[in-house]
Formats: structure tokens, sequence, C-alpha cells
């Protein structure tokens, strides 16, 4: 059996469909496995055991599809589900499953706030598209696979952080997604562990403003590592606290205690943490913490963001509490050495 798996972007998305990708290779180990996504996105996926052969899309679609076409494949997954997946899957004329994307429960919960959304991952909806094929989420979670010729040294981090740190994910693909600056410093001058900001060059500027309250204490790496490497730095991180945002979902991947900070996103529509067996309400995942301003009439008010708040008032940012948020990484932090004295033994 031959499968095309098609998601396009980004970051966390893609990370959040590597449970379809293993859970269809191991239980049923003579599928090939093709994924169609961005080129730019290929440090996600070529390091990934389960695939057998990576398809980017550059451009010019239609010779993507040429290429394709002579694969033959028997199943097409579409979980990108879009006007260009929809191309594909005419041109291949093969038999298509596409996750639900609940566009109008979203529509519902950002506009009328009226909450009919399930208490599932999205990598629960990703899974349904396989069910058909008699495979099973197997609860293990994402996974992230590091390029084996780029390991970090010591020499790549500061001595003052060796010890452990908090990894910090600044960035964010829209800005009303991000915390702000002064948020963030509130955050660092309360934290009594070191910090690690966490983002791409696009966030350079950001990072130094934060960083400049304290050079010693918190490093600004953003932009002076590629995206594979910035992972490995969230690997080693003893706690995550990130913006919703795709460093957040390979976090996760590592397993990496992670306290998520909502803007005018929202959890709900099923993009949190996820561990392979937690939702937001039955099955909580111990190493992960929700921080939402839910009092807000205004939030959620997007499913994707904005550059800039709607309203004005960027409240759901701006009114979150830095005490919460570091009374939670304090919470995770000596758990996360206890697991790794257990593991040397």
């Amino acid at each position: 059996m031959k499968v095309l798996v098609i998601r396009f972007s980004s970051i966390g998305d893609i990370v959040l469909t590597t449970p379809v990708l293993r859970c269809l290779k191991q239980q049923q180990p003579d599928t090939s496995i093709h994924y169609l996504t961005k080129l730019s996105f290929s440090p996600l996926l070529q390091h990934n055991p389960h695939l057998d052969k990576v398809y980017y899309l550059n451009d010019n679609i239609d010779a993507v599809i040429e290429e394709l076409k002579k694969e033959k494949y028997d199943y097409v997954l579409d979980l990108h589900h879009n006007l260009r997946t929809l191309r594909v899957k005419k041109a291949l004329k093969v038999q298509s499953y596409s996750f639900p994307k609940l566009n109008v429960h979203k529509w519902l919960l950002t506009n009328l706030k009226v909450n009919m959304m399930p208490d599932l991952s999205i990598v629960d909806r990703y899974m349904e598209t396989v069910k058909p094929l008699n495979i099973n989420n197997d609860g293990k979670g994402l996974e992230f696979f590091l390029s084996p010729d780029k390991e970090l040294s010591n020499n790549d981090i500061p001595m003052s952080h060796w010890g452990g740190y908090v990894g910090c994910v600044i960035g964010g693909s829209m800005n009303t997604k991000k915390l702000p600056v002064s948020q963030w410093k509130k955050f660092c001058e309360l934290i009594p562990f070191p910090v690690m900001l966490l983002g791409g060059p696009e966030d350079a500027e950001a990072g130094a403003l934060i960083a400049e309250q304290d050079p010693i204490k918190i490093y600004n790496s953003c932009g002076k590592f590629d995206i594979s490497e910035s992972a490995e730095l969230v690997k080693i991180a003893r706690v995550v606290v990130s913006n919703d945002t795709g460093l957040m979902h390979i976090a996760t991947a590592f397993g990496k205690p992670v306290i998520s900070l909502w803007g005018n996103t929202s959890p709900e529509m099923g993009m949190f943490p996820y561990y392979g067996y937690n939702n937001l309400k039955e099955r909580i995942a111990p190493q992960s913490v929700v921080i939402e301003n839910k009092k807000l009439s205004c939030h959620p008010c997007s499913k994707i963001g904005y550059n800039k708040c709607p309203k004005g008032h960027f409240r759901c940012m701006n009114d979150l509490d830095m005490n919460e948020v570091t009374a939670a990484v304090q919470k995770q932090w000596p758990l996360t050495a206890q697991k790794k004295q257990s593991t040397k033994q």
C-alpha cells in the first residue's frame, strides 16, 4: 500500500501530524508513506524514520502534481483540507480521506462565544483519516527527530545555563499570539532560574529588549539558531513557557513540561500541548499548564490571529498573571530534576 499525506504548513501543525505517520507505519509495516509539504518545512520531516519519501511544494504546484501522479498512490490523507489539497486530490483520482476542520464550530466560538468544539486534540481529528485503514491512535504522542549531524554542545550555551534553564518561546505567527515584551520582562524578573529566549530572526529585537535587564540570567538565542537547533535547545530545557506556536508542540514531542500562554486564540480549538492521551477537561496532563484569560467577553476572537488587537487593549495577553506563570514553572522545575536523576540511575 502506498499513501500520500498532505500538510503544507506550519511548524506546529506538521509536528501534530506525526502520530498519524507512526501509527500507520507501525500498524501497517508494508505501507510506503510519502509526505507533501512546503520546502521551508523540510527540517521537520527529513529525519522522520516513518517516511519513505517527501515531496516539497514550491510555487509550481502543477509540476509537483505531475510527479505525484507517477507514484500511483492507493490513498491520500489530507491533513490540511483546503483548495490546494483539493486540487491535488482531484488530479490523483484515488480514494482520499480529509480531517474535519470544524470551521463552523470555530466561527461560533470566536464570533458568538458558543463552544461546540469537542474536547479533543487536533491529533484525534487527524487520526480520523486513518480509521478506514484500521489504524488506531497508540497514545504515544508527538515526535520530533533531530538531525544527527547537528548536536549542540556546551559551547553553544552560556555557562550560566549549563545547570538548566527555562526555555521561553517568545515568537508567534501573529502579534496577537505573542506575549508582550513588558510581560516577558515581568516574568524574567520573578523567575529565579536562568532563562533562554527562543525564536526566529524576526524575534531577535524583542529578545534583546527582554534580555537587556539581566544579560547573564537571560540569554537571547532568537535568530542565532535554525529550527532544528532551536528544537534541541527546547529538548535541553527543564521547563518551557510558550506562546501558541510551533516550538510549543516540539517541546511536547520531547515530553517537556509546557506552560502555554494564550492570547486571542484558544486551546479549545484543539491545538493545546498534546502528550498522547490528554484533553483539556477530563484527562489533564500533569506536565501541561494552560494560562488563559477566560474572563474577557471578546476572547477568543480568532482561530489564527491578527497583527494587532481588534479592540485595541490586548487584555488577553496584557492581563495574564506572571505570578501564576512563575508559580507553574517553579512547581515543574524540581519534578524535571527528579526525572533526570531517575533516568541516570
